[in-house]
């Protein structure tokens, strides 16, 4: 078996749960600013909506059609849209609450504090890669008490690239004082995560949380972290 010393971790639906952390603020949102009146009574079809926008634009975000801003604001635009709203005002400040509040949100997949400290004893040295924002991110981190296990977190701001671009992890390597032949990624995103890690020829564990089917064939396939145990 391969001998690694860093591991790459992703943290947004890897380790920190994006969809849960996201929908308990929306909640909070959708009541704060009267949305049940305004859009619609069904928080669930509100949410639904804002995954699907959500997801579209990061991909124009990340394929660098769209700013980081207008990810920010935009996805509450057209969330509001499907519910005939066209106020720029209204999604402007839906999106700066959204990203005031989402940071504070502490929830994490199951077994990540015990697989971050397994990995640690261990003698592993953690990093993050992510294409989140950096205040963002770093807030996530705190406030889930994480931020204790890496050595390195690299962001597409302060890189100034983005998974899967080489760029970033060339980035990250740097950073680390890693080699490409003892690091592996670890994420749930076949495209940003996996793909990215392969165009470096760096290894890649899938975390497959959905049990999603795809034809590209990463290092590993784990559906669970505990999984990790097996591999590292």
């Amino acid at each position: 078996m391969q001998t690694y010393k860093h591991l790459f971790f992703d943290l947004d639906h890897t380790l920190w749960d994006f969809d849960t952390n996201a929908k308990e603020t929306l909640h909070e949102l959708f009541f704060e600013f009267e949305l049940n009146e305004k859009a619609t009574p069904s928080f669930d079809i509100f949410f639904e909506k804002y995954i699907y926008h959500n997801k579209t634009l990061w991909e124009r975000y990340q394929n660098g059609f769209i700013s980081a801003d207008e990810l920010k604001w935009r996805r509450m635009w057209r969330t509001l849209l499907e519910f005939k709203i066209g106020n720029e005002s209204l999604s402007k400040n839906l999106s700066t609450r959204f990203l005031e509040i989402l940071p504070t949100k502490k929830s994490v997949f199951p077994y990540t504090n015990e697989i971050l400290n397994y990995l640690l004893d261990k003698s592993y040295t953690l990093h993050l890669i992510t294409n989140g924002f950096e205040k963002t991110q770093w807030s996530k981190l705190r406030n889930s008490k994480m931020d204790h296990f890496f050595t390195h977190v690299i962001t597409s701001e302060s890189s100034n690239s983005m998974k899967p671009e080489k760029e970033i992890f060339e980035y990250a390597m740097t950073k680390a004082g890693a080699k490409v032949s003892e690091s592996i990624m670890i994420g749930d995103n076949l495209e940003a995560d996996i793909k990215g890690a392969m165009n470096i020829n760096m290894d890649a564990v899938f975390v497959n949380h959905i049990n999603a089917i795809s034809d590209i064939k990463p290092t590993y396939t784990i559906t669970h972290l505990k999984e990790l145990e097996e591999i590292l």
